[in-house]
């Protein structure tokens, strides 16, 4: 049986991931983790009685497999570490880190011989539109990222849309360059890239790229109009994290 620690599980994709665990064959949720709860009774979450929940890192103890995250920018950092430290294989879908603590994390990782994954997006669409990307700009370099996404939302730009821009920049020619002209309106520069963040209430997860060229355009667009869809990102992940050497980036990496 292959013990899960969800973080986050009182969040809106938390509570998806558990549902999920608990209808694997093989997979249980056996702790949850989330700060400042209003009761630790796990019946009033709809958990087994045997699930322990903790509020702290320092108080969290026992044996886990996986460790589930969906929790916030702020703390994905130390959660991640934890995993790591405790030899937690971590599965990460919070968005937030930076590429110096990803590199940190990585060398954690190896460290400690624990396999993991950091997916920016678990929906399948946003990963095909990633490697779409990928491949239209080595033939349109010049490209615009907008991302529209749930006002509750804490990021901005969303982790999906940074990892785009990283995958447009590696491969186009390093020469182009975003013309910006210091104007706020034109984006945020990510990669030399020009990212737009979008926070509206009724949207859940979208994304497209804007590719324009000489006389012609091209327009790639993802829409996740649920939050279930992840699930069968996570479900991947879950059935794969146990066989990961190393933390891997990007859920296309284990497709």
């Amino acid at each position: 049986m292959i013990k899960v620690l969800v973080a986050g599980f009182n969040g809106a994709m938390g509570k998806q991931a558990v549902e999920l665990v608990q209808s694997m064959p093989g997979y249980q949720v056996t702790a949850v983790f989330a700060p400042k709860l209003a009761s630790t009774k796990p019946s009033d979450y709809h958990l087994n009685q045997d699930v322990k929940i903790f509020q702290t890192l320092a108080a969290i103890s026992g044996q886990y497999d996986v460790w589930i995250d969906f929790t916030v920018p702020s703390a994905v950092y130390e959660n991640t570490k934890f995993a790591l430290e405790h030899k937690i294989r971590p599965v990460i879908g919070t968005s937030g880190l930076t590429d110096d603590q990803v590199a940190e994390l990585t060398a954690l990782a190896k460290q400690n011989k624990v396999g993991g994954l950091i997916a920016p997006n678990f929906g399948l669409s946003a990963v095909l539109l990633m490697k779409f990307a990928q491949i239209a700009a080595a033939y349109f370099p010049d490209a615009e990222v907008i991302e529209m996404h749930h006002a509750d939302k804490q990021d901005a730009p969303s982790g999906t849309a940074l990892k785009t821009a990283q995958v447009i920049a590696q491969s186009r020619d390093p020469k182009v360059k975003a013309n910006f002209n210091d104007n706020a309106a034109r984006g945020k520069d990510c990669y030399g890239v020009p990212v737009h963040s979008v926070r509206l209430p009724g949207y859940i997860a979208h994304e497209q790229v804007l590719f324009g060229g000489d006389g012609e355009a091209l327009t790639i667009r993802q829409d996740s109009f649920d939050r279930h869809s992840f699930m069968h990102g996570v479900e991947l992940a879950l059935k794969n994290v146990m066989q990961l050497t190393g933390l891997v980036i990007g859920l296309e990496n284990i497709l």
